[in-house]
């Protein structure tokens, strides 16, 4: 199987300014080449906002997923991030995994921040979403989900882990950067996953601040990368075949009972 190589775009959203994040990101990627999958942010064209009505788009006209798609065949690379929704009426913190192909792979977060009115404007997913590239399992995930591991339990079929690789892209407040700190590895090591976890920098409409911190988490917990606290574009490989390896060592997968978790 061959190594994936991840681009953490860690940016300073424009608020609610979603010609201003375009651009803002076209400027970011000029210097990207050869990766396989690019992270942007949560809600990466308006920031964390609540505005959902406003700023929402519909999947079959929306002028971002276009932009997305548009990127991914320039850049021969996977995209994934998340925008606003709206379906029937229904708001949704929708994360997308888009090819260079054009397909989109969908994945609603689950777990709505109600300390920021989430889950009043929003409406949760009710699915857990693994995508298959490049031969890769890759589970996608957003911001708060990353507090909740009974959703994600990895475990063996066939002798065969349900997922390789956790994606997750937030915006994640300054004050609580230690959380993130805290439970990117944690998540890593009770999977037995590498974890990507990409997240902004800046400051948002409500004043809060934000300082990256962006990383790439090894099967044992050990930082491949860490963005720290400013704007950074940065590619990193990882590799199949040392994941094979560390999970024969430490075959602590066969021992889970993840489907008790699975919807």
């Amino acid at each position: 199987m061959q190594n994936l190589r991840i681009t953490f775009v860690q940016a300073d959203q424009r608020w609610e300014d979603k010609a201003a994040n375009f651009e803002h990101y076209e400027e970011l990627l000029k210097s990207v080449s050869e990766t396989d999958i690019i992270l942007l942010p949560e809600m990466f064209q308006t920031g964390f906002s609540m505005n959902a009505k406003q700023l929402s788009e519909k999947m079959e006209s929306s002028a971002s997923i276009s932009w997305l798609k548009g990127k991914a065949k320039e850049k021969k690379a996977a995209f994934y991030t998340s925008l606003i929704i709206e379906e029937e009426g229904k708001y949704y913190n929708r994360g997308v995994f888009i090819e260079p192909d054009g397909k989109i792979t969908c994945y609603d977060k689950r777990k709505l921040f109600g300390m920021a009115e989430e889950s009043i404007h929003f409406t949760a997913g009710s699915k857990e979403v693994i995508v298959d590239y490049l031969g890769w399992k890759i589970n996608l995930q957003i911001c708060y989900d990353l507090r909740f591991p009974e959703n994600i339990r990895n475990g063996e079929t066939n002798g065969k882990p349900a997922y390789d690789l956790l994606l997750y892209v937030a915006n994640w407040p300054e004050r609580r950067i230690h959380h993130w700190s805290t439970l990117l590895p944690a998540r890593a090591i009770e999977n037995q996953c590498y974890v990507a976890g990409l997240n902004r920098v800046g400051n948002d409409h409500s004043g809060l601040s934000y300082n990256g911190q962006s990383k790439l988490i090894n099967l044992l917990g050990e930082e491949l990368s860490n963005l720290l606290n400013s704007e950074s574009v940065i590619t990193q490989d990882i590799s199949y075949d040392e994941l094979g390896r560390l999970r024969e060592k430490l075959p602590f997968l066969k021992d889970s009972d993840y489907r008790l978790f699975r919807n």
